[in-house]
């Protein structure tokens, strides 16, 4: 896969990443060039219900409260983004990312899902960010491995299974992998 083909795409965290925000940390990345990259950890929950969340940006929600927002990575944690299947809601500022996925960060967006929420969306705060050539670098020294994105991993699988059912599906027994030197 080259560099120009690596978003959209899942990363799965290897063994080695001792970074605790990326320990066994499965990202979807939504934007990847020369300049840097851009993604969201799918497999972190945070404490925060989604409607608490809408009540302070005076946004009402009329989901149900069990709804927990997820923690989208370390980079701007007040920033929210939502991920939701792309042919569950219409509006100018959703994004397609892949069969079954989209993506927005408008606040427009989020007011008109939070009115009726789709089955499947995810609200998330903060995200993951690398500058230039930093993920390059990262997947060289076997930090990350790389998996196509399917909608089933964004939405239907557990979090807490998450990375170990991304590496699964590419044919490899978690239990078999052996950490090798740190990288932060």
């Amino acid at each position: 896969m080259s560099e120009s083909d690596l978003a959209p795409a899942l990363l799965v965290a290897m063994p080695q990443m001792v970074d605790p925000n990326f320990r066994r940390a499965v990202v979807l990345l939504l934007h990847h060039d020369e300049e840097g990259t851009f993604g969201l950890v799918v497999n972190r929950l945070t404490d925060v219900p989604v409607d608490s969340l809408c009540s302070s940006l005076e946004i009402d929600w009329n989901g149900g409260g069990e709804e927990i927002v997820y923690w989208g990575g370390p980079v701007q944690p007040d920033h929210g983004w939502v991920l939701l299947g792309d042919d569950e809601f219409d509006h100018e500022d959703l994004q397609p990312v892949a069969d079954g996925v989209a993506f927005t960060s408008s606040p427009d967006a989020l007011r008109q899902i939070a009115s009726d929420p789709p089955a499947r969306l995810r609200v998330f705060l903060g995200y993951a960010g690398w500058g230039p050539g930093q993920l390059a670098n990262e997947l060289a020294q076997g930090a990350w491995i790389v998996a196509p994105l399917a909608s089933r991993f964004v939405f239907d699988e557990g979090e807490s299974k998450l990375w170990e059912a991304v590496l699964r599906s590419l044919g490899i027994n978690p239990a078999t992998l052996v950490p090798t030197h740190g990288v932060n």
